[in-house]
């Protein structure tokens, strides 16, 4: 049962997870320094591996107070916090006000608590009042959502554990760097145009996410041109709690610029989000950390509207 909570689109946790997919070039990037690792253990972001999938936390003062590890979740309008964050900055309920929820599968009306200040690297902002979520997040204790991301910069090195967020400078991707141009749709939403065995699709980069979901269109655009694989059923339970069933299906290779994801697979379903957003009627998927977590490094910039990855050296 894979288990998946989201706001506007981000969080999940899974259990019994496919063989990992696997990220190949179609150039070889040159040779690159060793990285090496900080902490024995993952401070701020774990990479996917064979047991888990991984995971992107911001390390981010509220109120002064912190650090607080935050999930990063691009797919995610609006960040959020957990009740035990709250008690932490001695906000105390009754809440003020309530705001709705959109998950993956429904939606819900949650608390909102006033916040004066977020803050990580170079992204300052004065949020007024963000939600309460469950606390459904794997350890973490809020999601960093998109809000104040515009023109930022964020810097993703699994491999050194490390993440910083800056003002972009317009930087051209380093040297062994592939690069995937990116449309920000919905006002923050990132995607890239991609190709799921030959069926040209809508890609949503969702750091948020730890499993990939697809729509039900991109499945019977696929059901055109292979025979449909073998189906495991999946439920998928949303930030508000609301259950619904889906298929996880091995696909073909997923081709997003010059990066080919090998052994994919993704769970079908109408989810409520996908009605949400309106985009039932075309091919759209979610990459989630199944697959963008088998990077070495992920460098979104949204100044650029582009993604500048390195691939793991073989």
């Amino acid at each position: 049962m894979m288990l998946s909570a989201l706001l506007l689109l981000g969080l999940s946790e899974q259990a019994g997870t496919p063989a990992p997919a696997e990220l190949v070039p179609t150039a070889v990037p040159s040779p690159l320094a060793e990285v090496s690792v900080v902490a024995p253990e993952p401070r701020f972001v774990a990479p996917t591996r064979r047991d888990r999938i991984g995971r992107i936390w911001a390390p981010v003062e509220i109120n002064g107070q912190g650090p607080f590890r935050l999930v990063l979740d691009t797919g995610a309008t609006h960040s959020a916090l957990t009740a035990k964050i709250t008690e932490a900055l001695g906000i105390r309920a009754p809440f003020p006000g309530t705001a709705r929820l959109q998950g993956a599968t429904g939606t819900v009306m949650v608390p909102m608590v006033p916040v004066r200040t977020l803050e990580i690297g170079e992204l300052l902002m004065e949020p007024g009042r963000l939600p309460v979520i469950p606390d459904a997040l794997g350890g973490a204790e809020g999601v960093l959502g998109t809000d104040g991301l515009a023109g930022k910069r964020i810097h993703i090195d699994f491999r050194g554990d490390r993440i910083t967020i800056m003002r972009s400078r317009n930087e051209k991707a380093p040297s062994g760097f592939m690069v995937i141009p990116v449309k920000i749709m919905r006002g923050r939403l990132l995607v890239v145009d991609a190709y799921l065995g030959g069926v040209r699709t809508k890609a949503i980069i969702d750091t948020g996410g730890q499993s990939t979901l697809g729509n039900v269109a991109l499945r019977e655009a696929l059901a055109k041109h292979r025979a449909r694989g073998v189906a495991t059923p999946d439920t998928v339970i949303g930030a508000t709690l609301d259950a619904q069933t889906g298929d996880r299906v091995s696909t073909p290779s997923i081709a997003m610029g010059d990066v080919i994801v090998r052994n994919a697979a993704m769970t079908f379903a109408d989810f409520s989000i996908f009605q949400h957003w309106k985009m039932t009627e075309e091919p759209v998927m979610l990459i989630g950390m199944d697959v963008l977590g088998l990077l070495d490094t992920l460098i979104i910039d949204y100044r650029r509207r582009e993604l500048q990855v390195r691939l793991h050296r073989s």
